[in-house]
């Protein structure tokens, strides 16, 4: 849930929350589905880890009235077909390649939003109710559950802020375990294995403060320039850390002509990096991407992780968004 959606918004490093404004504002900040003039359809594919991991996301908005609006979204990530060897050596210590078996692990995401304008002039707000599943294979499987709220703020001089809280209750996640399945491999490995997992996770909540304008040239061309500060309430390795918060920021950039090409670049995760000899330096990575619409249909590409030394572990990420009008016309 906290590797973002749609290509447009990755290849501006995630720099988005202040002016995400169509079906996707249900990940970024549920408040940004009141602009919704129609309904729209969102899809996104991209593939991970040198295509091991599959991530996909579908999501579906629309205006309630001119001053409410509604969206629901199903995110999934996972890897497939992954060899079980837990029976490789069967009871007489013989390796039996035919006691191989396949299974998968996936997390899900469905989240419903709400968005409706508060009575002060440039305001809305925006909640997000999450349902969190995950399973690895016959193994372990979980429920969770969670919350957002989202505001944002347009200025009369078209500057926009938004301000996102993720996870606001703590989300939680409960385990079962199949204990049967457990119990094959206990004692595997000597010293290992020997009780069950933990089966309470949480998240702990995070905020994001965006800032963004977008500028207007008279040749038909337009800059949006945004950032965002993402915020952590522990010490980690950002850029920025205390013992009460830590922030990443993030720099996002899209360059537009006549409102149908669009060439995306940004900047983001920050990071405190401890070398081998024990020196520290900041790494970064940047996002390049593309985009192009055209009569309520918008394809989007980022190009994403450009900071990883492997080319393997380099993100290539598709989108497309609709407006469902087009085909009442």
């Amino acid at each position: 849930m906290s590797i973002g959606v749609d290509a447009a918004a990755l290849g501006m490093s995630n720099a988005v929350v202040s002016h995400a404004n169509d079906v996707n504002a249900g990940y970024w900040n549920p408040a940004g589905l009141l602009q919704l003039e129609s309904q729209q359809v969102a899809l996104m594919h991209a593939n991970y880890f040198a295509n091991i991991a599959q991530y996909d996301y579908i999501a579906f908005g629309m205006p309630i009235d001119n001053r409410s609006a509604l969206g629901i979204s199903l995110i999934r990530f996972g890897v497939d077909d992954i060899l079980n060897t837990t029976q490789l050596i069967d009871s007489q210590g013989n390796i039996d390649y035919n006691r191989i078996s396949l299974f998968s692990t996936a997390d899900y995401g469905l989240t419903v939003s709400y968005a409706r304008a508060l009575p002060l002039e440039g305001f809305n707000y925006g909640i997000n109710a999450k349902v969190i599943r995950r399973v690895i294979g016959d193994f372990a499987n979980s429920w969770g559950f969670g919350f957002d709220l989202g505001i944002q703020y347009e200025s009369q001089n078209d500057w926009k802020v938004g301000l996102m809280f993720r996870d606001i209750t703590t989300t939680y996640n409960t385990w079962t375990i199949n204990e049967e399945e457990f119990n094959t491999i206990r004692d595997a490995i000597p010293g290992e294995n020997q009780e069950l997992p933990e089966t309470s996770e949480i998240t702990l909540p995070k905020a994001q403060l965006g800032v963004s304008k977008k500028f207007e040239f008279h040749n038909e061309m337009s800059l949006l320039a945004a950032t965002n500060l993402n915020m952590q309430f522990a010490k980690t390795n950002d850029i920025f850390a205390t013992d009460v918060v830590s922030i990443d920021p993030a720099l996002g950039f899209e360059l537009g002509y006549t409102d149908l090409v669009f060439l995306r670049a940004g900047v983001g995760n920050f990071q405190q990096i401890t070398q081998i000899d024990n020196t520290k330096k900041v790494g970064f990575q940047p996002n390049i991407g593309l985009g192009f619409k055209y009569k309520g249909i918008q394809i989007d590409y980022a190009l994403t992780d450009l900071g990883d030394q492997s080319a393997a572990l380099y993100s290539n990420i598709f989108s497309l968004k609709v407006d469902l009008d087009l085909f009442r016309r």
